[in-house]
């Protein structure tokens, strides 16, 4: 699964770090060719979140799906 997200604050990193940590299989986040693991908080915190990022999920789990609806950028 892929998916385009945008955080707004330090807090919707948070969410999504937690939710991401949830989840038995790999999760990446990357944009251009900075590729980090979504599990961690300091690598997201590293990008320019000022851009629109890619959620790579190497699995499948239906509440981390529902869980990034709220940052999902169409």
């Amino acid at each position: 699964m892929l998916q385009k997200v945008k955080f707004n604050d330090v807090e919707d990193v948070r969410e999504f770090v937690k939710a991401a940590s949830d989840c038995e299989f790999d999760v990446d986040i990357s944009y251009d060719r900075i590729l980090v693991d979504a599990k961690s908080i300091m690598g997201i915190l590293g990008m320019d979140l000022k851009r629109d990022l890619t959620v790579h999920c190497h699995g499948e789990c239906d509440k981390f799906a529902c869980s990034i609806r709220k940052w999902a950028v169409a």
